[in-house]
This record gives structure tokens, sequence and C-alpha cells, in this order.
């Protein structure tokens, strides 16, 4: 017996509110206080906070859950009027507040029951009504989120062609719905409505004058494109830092010889001793092999599949030689810096085009969007709403869903944008992807391991290692404490739940694959932390060092072309300038891109930043302070980052904390 007090808050986005009838029932260990009706004389307005008193005839005992029914109103009976509640706080006779966290839309005639805050896991939730919860929220959650094949060998998605089809919850905001379609729409009608669609370009220049506005790393872009440096350094720090590792030996299929690259190393220097010293770096874009290119606007389209090999000096990192294509001979020549400027500069952009597929298809679509999604199905599907993996991983789902849906529609679909204006085209895009699906392994998704991997621990000047081995650190100290407060090893063992959520994501992420390298079980907390720490770590910073300098690096189309009108160059000496421009992209080719780049790096009004977590979803103090202290950590690396940007003529700024969202939100 006693009275309860109730607050019930409502979210904020349009919408959130409604004019039904709110019901609610109290449910505790003993009994039920029985619904009662919310009385208010207005409706639930998106913001508020709303204030009741109920009160139970008999003894329910422990408060352990809510059921939450809203009915419409007599007056109203047809308007379907869904309410956005984002939390209860509930008071017992005894002064106790208890949180219980909804952030759901709920329908007129629908039940929700909602838990209290508190984390549990399956093993030592033992109170039956609490136990029952937990069995029919993931009951309920397996009907909504079911997984499909989008294509044999590549990782599996969520099912659903629409973004309406999602339940509510894992959609877009009504802000976030509005503002992706005024941006894609601005962008594609202001680059339209200011160039020409047909015809080719006749100078760079002409180039350079599609943008009036641009931002500065743009502008550094477009002066500096042409040199060797630059090209180098976008290795190191551009759109895809990845595909770059050292090399100890030459490849047979790259026979480059000492007396070819022996005026570019220091004199006394061989290209043997400065494999040994760790000096040499390629980059080899095999999985680009005998790929057959495009037709667009009826012409035929090209692209290589090029090895590039670089040279580390003085802080600085130069290209020494390049070979188009990865059988050598007769017709495959290898590019050197010496040879002619036009031939050299094809070269390059024919590498910068590999680096189009690579960057978009593989590191960016593959490993970011798709893993994501494979992430997020399986958290879905695995992992009930009282988890404290749920509550520590649902933050870095947000929009993954639908953005991944979009994507599909616009970009990758027959009639989205490769097959319309890249060389690749949709054919040979999945013959790709399925190349690079197979060479995706557990330890490239973790960044220290990654690293080493590809030798590149002691390259000077490689600011996304930097940035990415200290945010890494980061989140694993704030997921070593957050798992460490809720598991010992034998917990870990005994979570079943868990063990569900890992074979999804190996059954639909790695397919199976035993050489990807990947856990099939987890033994120890140390184990589930380097796991829980990549999955973050993949959705946060690895998406926006591939993601977010799209359009400042991707803008200037000569640096970033997705297609080209010429096949590689068989032999030296015959290329001019013209020939150049007539390998480019056509104008319509060039305008859709950067109006999609563009789009792909805008940031949202109502992003999460990464450590930001609006959410009520814990009330323990140990959460609470590690979340806490997490903010604070990503805030001392955002100094730290500043500081050294400030000495640097073209700054860093991709992982920079306050630059990073919790999610794959765009």
């Amino acid at each position: 017996m006693g009275k309860y007090k109730i607050q019930v808050f409502t979210g904020t986005a349009l919408g959130a509110g409604t004019s039904n009838k709110i019901y609610m029932t109290l449910i505790g260990s003993i009994s039920n206080s029985g619904p009662h009706k919310l009385k208010t004389l207005t409706a639930f307005w998106p913001g508020s906070r709303q204030t009741f008193t109920v009160e139970s005839e008999s003894n329910i005992g422990e408060l352990l859950l809510v059921e939450v029914e809203p009915r419409p109103r007599s007056l109203l009976p047809h308007i379907d009027d869904d309410w956005f509640c984002t939390k209860i706080i509930v008071t017992t006779p005894e002064g106790v507040n208890v949180l219980f966290p909804c952030y759901c839309w709920m329908g007129r005639d629908e039940k929700l029951f909602l838990r209290h805050s508190i984390a549990m896991l399956k093993t030592k939730d033992t109170v039956p009504q609490l136990l029952a919860h937990r069995q029919e929220n993931l009951k309920k959650r397996r009907q909504e989120f079911k997984w499909s094949v989008y294509a044999p060998g590549l990782p599996h998605t969520v099912l659903a062609k629409s973004p309406h089809e999602l339940p509510a919850e894992v959609r877009f905001s009504f802000t976030r719905e509005k503002e992706f379609q005024f941006t894609s729409g601005a962008a594609f009608m202001k680059l339209k409505l200011e160039n020409p669609l047909n015809g080719t370009w006749n100078s760079f220049e002409a180039i350079k004058e599609i943008l009036s506005e641009k931002p500065e790393t743009y502008e550094y872009v477009e002066n500096n494109w042409m040199t060797d440096e630059f090209f180098a350094y976008q290795f190191l720090n551009g759109l895809n830092p990845m595909i770059i590792k050292r090399c100890s030996k030459l490849p047979e299929k790259f026979p480059v010889t000492n007396e070819m690259v022996k005026s570019f190393l220091p004199d006394t220097s061989t290209l043997e001793s400065e494999m040994k010293k760790g000096n040499i770096f390629i980059c080899d874009y095999e999985r680009l092999r005998d790929i057959e290119g495009n037709v667009i606007s009826n012409q035929k389209q090209y692209l290589a599949a090029p090895l590039c090999l670089l040279f580390s000096t003085q802080g600085k990192l130069m290209p020494i030689a390049i070979q188009l294509n990865q059988q050598p001979g007769p017709g495959n020549p290898i590019f050197l810096p010496s040879d002619s400027e036009n031939d050299w500069l094809l070269a390059k952009i024919f590498v910068r085009n590999a680096e189009f597929n690579e960057h978009e298809l593989n590191f960016h679509l593959l490993r970011a969007h798709l893993m994501g999604e494979v992430f997020t199905v399986a958290t879905m599907r695995n992992l009930p709403s009282c988890h404290p993996l749920y509550k520590l991983l649902i933050p870095h789902t947000r929009y993954n869903l639908q953005i991944n849906i979009l994507a599909r529609s616009l970009l990758i679909s027959e009639d989205g944008y490769f097959p319309k204006f890249t060389a690749i085209g949709n054919k040979s895009m999945t013959t790709f992807l399925k190349r690079a699906a197979s060479s995706l392994t557990y330890s490239s998704l973790c960044i220290p391991d990654n690293i080493k991997e590809r030798g590149l621990e002691t390259i000077p000047n490689y600011f996304y290692r930097d940035d990415g081995l200290e945010l890494w650190d980061i989140i694993y100290k704030f997921v070593s404490g957050f798992v460490s407060h809720y598991y010992k090893d034998q917990d870990v063992k005994d979570d079943n739940e868990l063990h569900s959520w890992l074979t999804e994501i190996r059954e639909n992420g790695f397919l199976e694959r035993s050489e990807a390298g990947f856990p099939k079980s987890f033994g120890t907390v140390k184990e589930l932390v380097k796991f829980i720490t990549m999955v973050i770590f993949t959705v946060s910073a690895q998406h926006a060092a591939v993601n977010s300098g799209q359009f400042e690096f991707g803008g200037f189309m000569p640096n970033f072309p997705s297609t080209l009108r010429c096949p590689p160059p068989r032999q030296k000496g015959e290329t001019t300038m013209d020939s150049v421009l007539e390998a480019l992209p056509d104008i319509s080719t060039t305008i859709n891109t950067i109006a999609v780049v563009y789009l792909l790096s805008q940031e949202s009004a109502d992003r999460y930043p990464l450590g930001h977590y609006p959410e009520e979803l814990f009330s323990e103090e140990v959460p609470l302070k590690l979340i806490t202290q997490f903010k604070n950590n990503l805030q001392d690396l955002e100094k730290k980052i500043d500081s050294r940007n400030r000495k640097l003529a073209l700054p860093y700024t991709y992982l920079n904390p306050r630059n990073v969202d919790n999610s794959v939100a765009i």
C-alpha cells in the first residue's frame, strides 16, 4: 500500500507528443497496482515533464516493471497519434527514485513493459517477472530485426528495403530526415544549375571553377594535388590511410630495379639497403585485377590495378615507381618520377582512381558501414535492453540501419550512383566487394594489430596512426572499466546471450571464414574488452577517418576520379596534356560525384559526438563515473590534437574526438 510519484518525460522531436490517454500499471515482486489513467488537462507535449500520483491499494513489493498503454480518446478514435516517451521516474513510498528508460515510440492500444535501469546479466536475473520480460523483449526484437543476404560472399544485412520497414526507434529523427533530403537536393541543384552537364574538360583551371566557395583543405588539395609529396601524403593521412604497408621484399610482379630508382635514393644507398632499413613502402591494388570497366553514356570506361612504391626520407614520403597493372612485361611499363611530366601525372591519376574504388567500396562501405550493420542487427537480436552490453552499444548503432538502406538504394543499386558514374560499375563492383570481404580479418579491424601487421609503427607524420591509437586506448580503458564492473571471467563464459551475439556476428559478418581469425567464443574479460573496443572504434573513429574528408580530399575530381575514359598507357612517351584531360571523367560524372561526396561529408544538426550519451540508460554509480571519465579523456585528446595541428600546414582533424560521431550515421 502507498502512493507512488510518477514523472513522465516526452521526447523533444517533432511529433513526439500525443493526445492519447496514457494508462500505467506498476508491477512489483508481489503484485501490481492495476491500470491507472494518468490524468492531465493537456496533451503530452514534446519536451514536457509531467508528474502524477498512483496509489496502490495493496503492497506490490519491490518495484520491477512499469506497464504503459496509450489508448485513443473517444472523440479522436481514428487519429494515429504515436508517442515518443524518453523515460519514466517512479518515486516509491519509501522515497527511492527508480529510473525506467524508454526511448521508443508507442502506438495506441500497444502495451509496453519498461524495466528499471539496473543492467543485469541473464545468469543473475533470477526474478521470474524480470526473466519473463527479458525473454519477451528478445522475442519481439527477433521478429522486428531479421537477416537478409544482399549478395553471396558479402556481410549480411537487415531485412528491409525501405527505411519505413524499420522499427521507428532506429530510423532517422524528423530533423535528420528532412535535413538529409534538403542537403542532397541542394547539393545537386546548386552544382547542376551552375555547370553544364554535357561535354568534357579542356583544362584543370575549368575544373577549379566548378565551386566558388571551398573549404581550406579543398583549396589545399587543388593547389597541391600534382605534387609527389602530397600524392604520397594521402596514403598516410588522406581518405584512405589503410592500404600502405612496409615493403621488405619486392613482389615478383613488380620488378623495380635499383638502377631505375637510384637517383631518388641517397647517393651511397640502394633499394635493397633502404628496404632493410624499413624506408620502402608499397601500395598494392591487387583486388582490382582483371576488373572489367563500366560503360557510361555509351562510352567504355577504364581502371587499373596498380602497384606504387614509396620512399620515406627526412620525414617525407615520396613515390618512386608506379606499375599500372599486376602482370609485368611489355605493355606494362614501370613509370618513374624522371619520366615525362605527363606520363608520370597520368600514372598517378590511375592510382588515384584505384584509391577511389578501394576507399569507397572496401574501407568505407564494407569495413565501416556493412560491418556496423552486422554489429547493429546482432545487438538488436541477441542482447535484451537490460543487458549491460546492450546499454553500452546501443548509442553506437544510431542511424546505421537507415543510412545503409539509403546507400543500397541510392549508391550501389542497379540504377544508383556507382553504375551510372564510376568505372567499376555494378557487376564488377560486386566482384570487387567479394574479394574485399574475403580479405577481411579480425586483426585488420583492431588498429594496434593492423598498424603492426603493415609495419607502420615508426613511419613519421602518420597522424591517422597517432590519433587512432590514442582513441583506441581511450575507448579500451572505458570499455575495460565497464565490462570489468559486470563480468568476471566465469561470467563471460556463462553468458549465453553474449555468445549468441558473437555467433551471429561471426556467421553474418565474417561468414564463418576460419582464416579471418575471428573469435569463436570469449573465455576472459580481456578478450571481450578487445572485441567491444573494436566494435566501438570501427563505427566511430574508423568511420570518421574514411568518411569525413570525402568532400575536402575528393571534391576536386582529378585528385579522386571515379572513372577514367582512356585505358592505362602501354608505353612511355606518348602522353600529352590533352590526353590526360581526355582520360578524366566527363562533366556530368564530375558534377554528380562532387554532389555525392559533398552529401556524404556533411555533419547532421542532431549528431552525437563520441562519448555523448544523452539517453539516460544507466543509474548505477560506476558506469556513470566511467562515462564522465571517458568524456574527460576525449577532451584531453582534443587539446593535444589541436596543439599539434596548429603547427601543420595541413591539419589532420578527422580523428579529433569532436569530429568523431558515436555511430555510422552518414
